[in-house]
């Protein structure tokens, strides 16, 4: 381990919320603690799960977290899976009304006493993976579809294309989100995955696709294609570390602790 700040490494997801605390280096230094998310989750609610899954967990210097919605300058632009209280519902408009514009950054900063960044949950688990060379695209499989693309290794600016239509007219995101999973059998779920990555690589032209999040274990990677790669789920937090090197102001503006007393 080297001498450098400690970084508390949150991923929340649709489902669940884990953490861990990194050393400098990347070594993971704690037991991962999970818990469950819950439904209806208001970001009151989130800021108490998280306060608590962080008390689990030893010492740290700063806060990563990997958030499943779109952020920008810490605040909530958009996020799908908290708008339902329960998956699979439809959006709920007074958990949207909560959600959109809420500053996450700062409220995180609040709570937790140190500095914190916050980003897209694809968007952190890909500053783990990259190479840093060429025109990158990460997709992430869980609850919803989460998408980040990087440019010889800079994070670009978050945008939700997993929102587009494809197929039967189904968005990315709900044709294959894990509730459509559920309904329509792996098979028919894997295929429209690869669909899904056809139409991505349209769109973006990168020169290799990651892919994560907790249902890429479910797709054969000999039908995946060249120049795509499946990368471990633990992506998700190991990129906390790399989200402070891969962000500049430009991107993420990092969320002082504010001044207590």
């Amino acid at each position: 381990m080297t001498d450098g700040p400690r970084t508390l490494a949150i991923d929340v997801g649709g489902t669940g919320l884990k953490a861990v605390v990194l050393a400098p280096d990347g070594e993971i230094l704690s037991e991962r603690e999970r818990r469950e998310t819950p439904y209806p989750c208001t970001p009151t609610v989130l800021l108490d799960e998280l306060a608590a899954l962080a008390a689990s967990q030893p010492e740290y210097d700063r806060v990563s977290v990997g958030f499943p919605g779109a952020v920008r300058r810490g605040q909530v632009r958009h996020v799908t899976a908290f708008l339902r209280p329960a998956p699979g519902a439809d959006p709920d408009p007074k958990l949207q009304e909560q959600w959109f514009g809420w500053d996450i950054e700062s409220a995180l900063a609040e709570r937790f006493g140190k500095p914190v960044r916050v980003a897209n949950d694809a968007d952190v688990q890909g500053c783990a993976v990259i190479s840093g060379r060429g025109m990158e695209l990460v997709i992430t499989l869980g609850t919803g579809v989460g998408c980040a693309v990087f440019f010889d290794g800079a994070l670009l600016p978050h945008m939700e294309l997993s929102h587009g239509r494809f197929g039967d007219g189904l968005s990315i995101e709900v044709g294959c989100g894990d509730h459509e999973r559920k309904k329509v059998g792996n098979h028919e779920w894997q295929a429209r995955v690869l669909n899904a990555l056809d139409a991505f690589e349209e769109m973006v032209l990168p020169d290799h696709l990651f892919i994560g999040g907790g249902n890429a274990k479910r797709l054969d990677p000999d039908v995946l294609g060249p120049n795509r790669s499946i990368v471990p789920n633990i992506s998700g937090l190991l990129g906390g570390i790399a989200l402070w090197e891969r962000t500049s102001g430009a991107n993420l503006d990092e969320v002082p602790a504010p001044v207590l007393g």
